[in-house]
């Protein structure tokens, strides 16, 4: 009711003080002036009895009590009567009314703003656990309509204390709305009777100081480019993934909380969302934003590729929130900072890249591997260039424009183009790398003097190539006519060694003893031709290996049926034969089976080796 007649007043009252000339009647003027003046009395009457109540410095007053902590439905009558209040004082001035009754409204607004300022600070600083990120964005629309039908609020509305006490999980989405509703009712009020800069700055003071202990507790620290230098990777690497972690919570929830909390407590005024706004997070948000930049200027090495795209990507993947919260005029500086990261990490990423392929480019293979295994250089490059095709979107990105410049084309059909144009460059890249790779290990071939060992060599090498190409992402990349060519090439070295390696084996055996009927000096020659080369084959082949277990057992199984029947047939036509001290039959089928069985294995770890590559696998190590 009373709001009704405050209406009536406040709209009858200016409309016909402008509408009349300045020399009114006699008549009308005193009674306009009378009605106006019962008004005005009334509303400083009924405003001096709310506010006069919470006076900070009333004796009666107990600092214990809050308005917005007990019966909420007192706080929107504080609410109202500082408005009308307001709206009285505006009248007073504008009928010139009697500097006393100015003066004492003056006194009630400032009694009113003192209280509403302890209000506003005790609410922030108390409900710290409500206005966390991820509730106010979640609740922000919920808390707009509590603003808004606030003269309507329920019976349990108003129960429900603010005080920030532990609530449970239940009751922490309708305090956080209230919460957020009551601070912004507190923020309008103070700002529409000029009291607008008291209330900014207390808001500002604490929600920075929650900014500040969020990122210390997420771990960010500020660092100059002389500290990062120092660092070694041991040392630098946790800081880099304490830095992907809190980056990700930063965008998404914290500063995309204050944003959110921001716009909503001073949705009145836009010059006061983005003041405080940029106070509150601007500084914090650069020297975020400022850390990937700061790491592709100190020292680069390859095995800071995987955490550079990681930092690449958590940019790239944020940038449309970054965008949005950081939209304001005066953030343009935080836009530029995390602009300016993301393509310097993309120029480190594309040095990185240089530098591999040129260390590849230098590496010479100068010692053979003693077991004939697999070369610490395949292990290397093709463990780095499988956590590489993990970042293939990044990397299309990167590598759009810096196209792959050799002397020589690849060569053709060496690589399918399965994929779209955007990624025919990243695909030419990894293909090159893995030929590059391919070339080094048929140099490395041309070391060892036994040519079956140089197969065994290429074997190895090239079936450790092939499987984490068809095991991982670069099969997409590089494409399955690559994949396809490559396994018969895999195939046919191994054929090649079969048959280096045993040929004089399986050639000193009759093809069939059986129907042949040798003579018993042609089988004894047999006999001893086949002791001969197999001891010969066995004591060479006893420190190679074969690194994979099925390719392995597919080749004993291969040698068993090229040398067993034919060695059977022979031992159980002439075992007879030759008996005694002179006998030239020193090995049973089964046993010469057992003996096959135990070639390739190595004599020591699988893969061991006397030569080492110049590059370190130690690289690879991304701790995911």
């Amino acid at each position: 009711m009373r709001g009704l007649l405050f209406t009536s007043s406040k709209a009858s009252s200016p409309s016909h003080s402008s509408t009349h000339s300045p020399a009114r009647t006699p008549v009308t003027t005193p009674h306009h002036r009378t009605f106006s003046a019962s008004l005005q009395e009334e509303d400083l009457l009924y405003a001096e009895q709310v506010i006069t109540r919470w006076d900070l410095d009333s004796p009666f007053y107990s600092k214990l009590d809050y308005l917005f902590t007990g019966d909420r439905r007192q706080a929107r009558q504080f609410i109202k009567s500082v408005n009308n209040l307001q709206s009285a004082m505006h009248l007073l001035v504008s009928e010139s009314a009697s500097s006393e009754k100015i003066i004492h409204a003056q006194k009630l607004m400032q009694i009113a703003m003192k209280r509403l300022e302890k209000e506003f600070y005790q609410m922030l600083s108390a409900n710290r656990d409500v206005l966390d990120s991820e509730s106010v964005s979640n609740r922000s629309s919920r808390a707009r309509s509590i603003v808004s039908d606030d003269d309507n609020a329920s019976e349990e509305d108003d129960r429900v204390s603010m005080s920030g006490t532990m609530v449970s999980d239940g009751d922490r989405v309708s305090v956080s709305e209230m919460v957020m509703a009551d601070l912004k009712s507190i923020a309008d009020c103070m700002i529409g009777s000029g009291y607008g800069k008291e209330c900014v700055k207390i808001y500002k003071i604490l929600r920075k100081s929650i900014v500040d202990e969020t990122l210390y507790n997420l771990g960010v620290e500020k660092y100059s480019l002389n500290q990062l230098n120092k660092m070694d990777w041991e040392v630098l690497e946790p800081k880099i993934k304490t830095w992907l972690y809190a980056e990700k919570i930063a965008v998404k929830s914290l500063f995309s909380g204050e944003r959110i909390l921001c716009d909503f407590v001073f949705s009145s005024s836009e010059k006061i969302r983005e003041s405080c706004f940029s106070e509150i997070c601007k500084e914090r948000a650069i020297a975020l934003f400022e850390f990937p930049e700061l790491v592709t200027k100190s020292k680069k090495s390859m095995d800071r590729m995987f955490r550079t795209l990681d930092m690449y990507n958590a940019i790239s993947d944020q940038w449309p929130e970054i965008e949005m919260i950081f939209s304001f005029k005066s953030m343009a500086a935080v836009r530029t900072q995390a602009v300016a990261s993301y393509v310097k990490l993309g120029d480190a990423v594309r040095t990185m890249l240089a530098d591999f392929e040129a260390a590849m480019q230098k590496e010479i293979l100068k010692t053979p591997v003693v077991s004939g295994g697999i070369h610490p250089l395949t292990r290397y490059v093709m463990n780095y260039l499988v956590f590489l095709s993990d970042y293939s979107e990044a990397l299309s990105d990167i590598l759009a424009d810096w196209p792959l410049e050799v002397h020589s084309p690849l060569p053709e059909s060496y690589i399918s183009y399965t994929n779209s144009d955007e990624s025919s460059s990243i695909s030419a890249r990894f293909a090159w790398l893995v030929l590059v790779l391919l070339c080094k290990i048929d140099a490395g071939a041309e070391l060892y003097k036994e040519v079956a060992q140089s197969y065994l060599f290429l074997v190895n090498n090239l079936n450790y190539v092939v499987s984490k190409v068809s095991n991982s992402n670069l099969r997409l990349l590089i494409g399955e006519d690559w994949l396809v060519k490559h396994e018969q090439k895999l195939k046919q070295y191994a054929e090649n060694f079969e048959r280096m390696a045993w040929s004089k084996v399986i050639t000193s055996l009759p093809a069939n003893p059986t129907v042949e009927n040798l003579p018993i000096e042609s089988a004894r020659d047999s006999f001893r031709r086949f002791n001969l080369e197999f001891n010969d084959a066995y004591r060479k082949q006893s420190t190679w290996i074969i690194s994979d277990s099925k390719l392995r057992d597919d080749i004993k199984i291969s040698l068993s049926k090229r040398i067993l029947p034919a060695y059977r047939g022979l031992y159980e036509g002439y075992r007879g034969c030759f008996q005694g001290v002179d006998s030239v039959v020193k090995y049973a089928p089964d046993d010469l089976g057992n003996y096959l069985s135990d070639l390739l294995h190595g004599t020591g770890a699988p893969g061991s080796v006397n030569g080492s590559s110049h590059l370190s696998s130690s690289s690879l190590s991304r701790g995911h």
